[in-house]
C-alpha cells in the first residue's frame, strides 16, 4: 500500500513536511509513505493548462494517482488554507484522482483550527473517502526538521503516530 504525504507548505524547512517525513519512518509493515513537498513548484492553476499541464504538474498528478491513500499536513496562513495547498488541490479538482481516494489529516501546530475546518470542507467535496475523524496532531511549531523527527520518535508520540497510521491503512484498504 502506498500513501502520499502531501505537504501544504512551500517552506523548505516546514514543520508539516518534517512531520510527514517523520511519519514515513513509522508506517506499518507493507505500507510506504512518500512525501510530495513540491507545493511551491506548481504553477498557478489554469483550466487552459489542464489538457496539457507542465511536467511538474504531470508528475504530481501521477504521484497522486498511484497513491492508495493521501495524508495531508498543512500550516494555517491568515486563518485559512495556504494558497499553495489550495492551488495543489485545484490541479486535481476536475479529475477523478481524489474522488474515491482515502484522505486523512495530520497537523504540526497547536493552532490552525480555522484552516483545518476549511480544508475538511474542501476535502469532503473532493473525495467520498475523506476521513475527518482520522487526525493526528503534534505541537511542533517553529521546530527544525531534526527536532520534529526527535519529538515524533519519542516512545509515546511514536506509538500515537503508529496507531494513527495503522488506522489510516485499515481505512484505506476498505472498499
Amino acid at each position: 500500500m502506498r500513501i502520499l504525504g502531501l505537504s501544504g507548505s512551500a517552506r523548505r524547512l516546514s514543520t508539516n513536511t518534517a512531520l510527514l517525513r517523520a511519519l514515513a519512518r513509522l508506517v506499518p509493515e507493507g505500507v510506504g509513505l512518500s512525501v510530495f513537498d513540491g507545493t511551491g513548484s506548481l504553477p498557478v492553476f489554469s483550466p487552459d493548462l489542464e489538457t496539457d499541464p507542465p511536467y511538474v504538474v504531470q508528475d504530481y498528478i501521477a504521484q497522486m494517482s498511484e497513491a492508495d491513500g493521501v495524508l495531508i499536513a498543512s500550516p494555517e496562513y491568515a486563518l485559512s488554507i495556504p494558497g499553495g495547498l489550495k492551488n495543489t488541490l485545484d490541479w486535481i479538482v476536475s479529475r477523478d484522482t481524489l474522488a474515491e481516494k482515502p484522505i486523512a489529516l495530520a497537523h504540526a501546530s497547536h493552532r490552525g483550527d480555522d484552516m483545518l475546518a476549511d480544508l475538511r470542507r474542501v476535502l469532503a467535496t473532493l473525495s467520498t473517502r475523506f476521513a475527518p475523524d482520522l487526525f493526528l496532531r503534534f505541537l511542533l511549531m517553529k521546530m527544525t526538521p531534526d527536532e520534529v523527527a526527535d519529538i515524533v520518535a519519542q516512545p509515546q508520540n511514536a506509538k500515537a503516530a503508529s496507531n494513527f497510521l495503522s488506522q489510516f491503512a485499515v481505512f484505506s484498504r476498505r472498499p
